[in-house]
């Protein structure tokens, strides 16, 4: 059973994803809240799996609260749901980290989909849109990377192999394992074990984080060719 918790300041948008959410037998909501401080202190007393997050709210807003669940509490992951699929909301809440976002007028189906695609440990945002939504916004990313050892690369990105490198940076362009596989000229399951190794090593929970960290920390510029 996958447990739930709602978090939106409209108690009939709440009344409908529960509706939709506990339609199904393997989805189970265990709570409610109305603004961001609220989801923390059920975060904290329920451990849902997963927290379905809105945006914009009175108090503490979803992507604060989103950051706080994601350093916090890190066994609860985060769908946030937002009103267009490319907009500074949806950045913001990955970069805070989202594992996914979901637009408002999607439906029953794609909610209840989408939650089980986050609890299984992946992200419910494809990486080239997630790479579209850097190039967007590149001006809210970092601009001064952390001092390496004098060969120019980032010090969070040291741990990784040079192939882990050049894995990290074909994810951050958005290609999928299978295309990885063919520009490296490797086999699939070489590609989810460097994959795996990257995650890992830099700390990060799906591709989407990945594809944050290659940019925010310059493996990847944004407005850069694939």
């Amino acid at each position: 059973m996958t447990t739930v918790l709602l978090v939106d300041d409209q108690a009939l948008l709440r009344m409908g994803f529960r509706l939709v959410i506990e339609s199904e037998p393997d989805l189970e909501v265990v709570g409610e809240a109305s603004d961001g401080a609220v989801a923390l202190e059920q975060v904290q007393a329920l451990a849902p799996d997963v927290v379905v997050m809105d945006v914009r709210m009175p108090g503490m807003d979803g992507i604060e609260a989103t950051r706080r669940i994601a350093e916090q509490h890190p066994g609860s992951r985060v769908l946030v749901l937002t009103t267009f699929d490319v907009d500074e909301y949806a950045f913001a809440a990955l970069r805070s980290g989202a594992s996914g976002f979901l637009v408002k007028s999607a439906g029953p189906e794609e909610l209840v989909d989408a939650i089980r695609v986050v609890d299984a440990g992946s992200s419910v945002v494809a990486p080239r849109l997630v790479r579209r939504m850097l190039d967007l916004f590149a001006t809210q990313l970092p601009t001064d990377p952390e001092e390496g050892p004098g060969d120019g690369l980032d010090a969070r990105l040291q741990p990784l192999t040079p192939r882990e490198l050049d894995v990290l940076r074909r994810i951050a362009e958005g290609a999928s394992n299978a295309e990885i596989a063919q520009d490296l000229v490797v086999s699939l399951t070489t590609v989810k074990t460097h994959v795996g190794n990257v995650l890992a090593k830099l700390g990060l929970r799906d591709r989407v984080q990945a594809v944050i960290a290659a940019y925010e920390w310059g493996l990847v510029r944004a407005g850069e060719n694939p």
